[in-house]
């Protein structure tokens, strides 16, 4: 990949955003899939060599970013470029964004270890497969979401305010707000009981 491509990212969103499949291996995505491995790179460097966690890093990397996060390593993004955080966000060790779409995590929100938000999917098809064809679609956590560690989003899925994740679970189908939720697949347990 030549160093001459430069990141454009308008131009990434239009390829990687439409939910059709696209070309995976597109000088245009190639390019910010480096340049995200590098800025994550040097991001996990810093902490672990320094515990100097350098927000100025990810802002540059990412769509939005608010105040007051706390990101452990190893992080590991696709692009960052999709990716909108909001504020008071904990993200806990080893955590994975494929963000070949519209990532938005809200405030407030806990993120367990090795949880991984997947956007996107390779083409069913075997020749599509071979021709780098991939589509994604967005992932949506609200405001106030706890996800246990362990935990695997895929695409297309919404999760709703307040609601508990358990350890372990695979997300595939929205969940709503107000709710703990668990298993693979996914399912609701029971709604959150507020005291008072």
């Amino acid at each position: 990949m030549s160093e001459e491509v430069k990141i454009d990212a308008k131009r990434v969103q239009a390829i990687t955003n439409t939910g059709q499949a696209y070309d995976d291996v597109d000088p245009l995505v190639e390019a910010a899939r480096n340049h995200a491995i590098k800025e994550c790179r040097r991001y996990n460097f810093l902490v672990n060599s320094q515990n100097k966690y350098d927000y100025s890093i990810l802002k540059g990397l990412f769509n939005k970013i608010g105040e007051e996060n706390y990101i452990e390593p190893n992080f590991m993004c696709e692009l960052g470029l999709n990716i909108s955080l909001g504020s008071n966000v904990y993200i806990n060790h080893d955590m994975v964004i494929l963000d070949c779409n519209e990532v938005t995590i809200g405030d407030l929100v806990y993120i367990g270890p090795k949880v991984g938000l997947y956007c996107a999917n390779h083409a069913e098809d075997p020749v599509e497969q071979a021709n780098h064809q991939v589509y994604a679609k967005p992932i949506h956590i609200s405001d106030n979401v706890w996800l246990g560690g362990g935990v695997s989003v895929l695409p297309g899925v919404t999760i709703g305010e307040n609601s508990i994740i358990g350890a372990g679970s695979v997300i595939t189908k929205d969940i709503p707000a107000n709710v703990i939720a668990a298993g693979n697949p996914c399912r609701v347990i029971r709604r959150i009981q507020k005291k008072g």
